[in-house]
């Protein structure tokens, strides 16, 4: 798999990412970091993947100036294009800012920042971001956010649920998320936003493999594709 990630000021799980990916890149050929401010993306990528953080501190709305930095200009091209694009935690909000995912992530319900391993139930597993999962299966998966109340009017969440493009929920809701929404896929299932982060349980010294076999799931379509 050959994958970039994308570095905006105030990222900080960048290095995360970078490495549940090296899982399944070529030695040769690591995930690359790509600043914000670049105009253009590595050439033959399968994958960009936004990661978390704190994108320009989250002024204006979280993700919002990140959202119009000069490199998404390049990630919008590239999704429309069919790359796959993973956005997690802030990555979602900057897809949601930049029409790449519909909805938008408003702040928690309890008006708290959440940090925590939660329960979230796998709705799909027919994505090639989800096929190793099964569909109903309950995994772990850690969470870090202040603003990851998802919304949208309810002809969206009409569609998500009618097109199974709800790829996570929420056992136990932590931030208040209409349908109990953790994650969603696009319209060609290509691009895929959700607020926990797998690339922090990948490993068993991190607690787990669950968020592991997101990677393993793109890894293996891309193969078989």
């Amino acid at each position: 798999m050959r994958a970039a990630v994308i570095q905006f000021p105030g990222s900080n799980c960048d290095r995360d990412m970078a490495v549940a990916l090296n899982k399944f890149c070529s030695e040769k050929k690591p995930a690359q970091m790509v600043w914000h401010k670049e105009s253009g993306l590595p050439k033959n990528l399968d994958l960009v993947a936004i990661p978390g953080g704190f994108s320009f501190g989250d002024y204006l709305r979280c993700g919002a100036i990140a959202a119009r930095s000069p490199i998404m200009h390049a990630v919008i091209d590239f999704a429309k294009k069919g790359g796959f694009v993973l956005g997690v935690c802030n990555g979602f909000q900057v897809l949601t800012e930049s029409g790449l995912l519909p909805g938008a992530l408003m702040r928690n319900s309890n008006l708290k920042f959440v940090c925590k391993n939660i329960k979230l139930n796998v709705e799909t597993s027919s994505s090639n971001f989800t096929s190793c999962y099964s569909k109903n299966e309950i995994i772990d998966t850690p969470i870090a956010h202040h603003d990851g109340n998802y919304n949208a009017d309810q002809n969206t969440l009409d569609e998500l649920k009618n097109e199974d493009r709800i790829a996570f929920s929420y056992v136990n809701n932590p931030n208040g998320s209409m349908n109990n929404i953790a994650g969603i896929l696009s319209n060609n299932r290509r691009v895929l936003g959700m607020m926990p982060h797998p690339e922090r349980l990948n490993d068993p010294m991190l607690g787990g493999l669950d968020g592991n076999r997101l990677f393993q799931s793109l890894s293996q379509s891309l193969v078989t594709s």
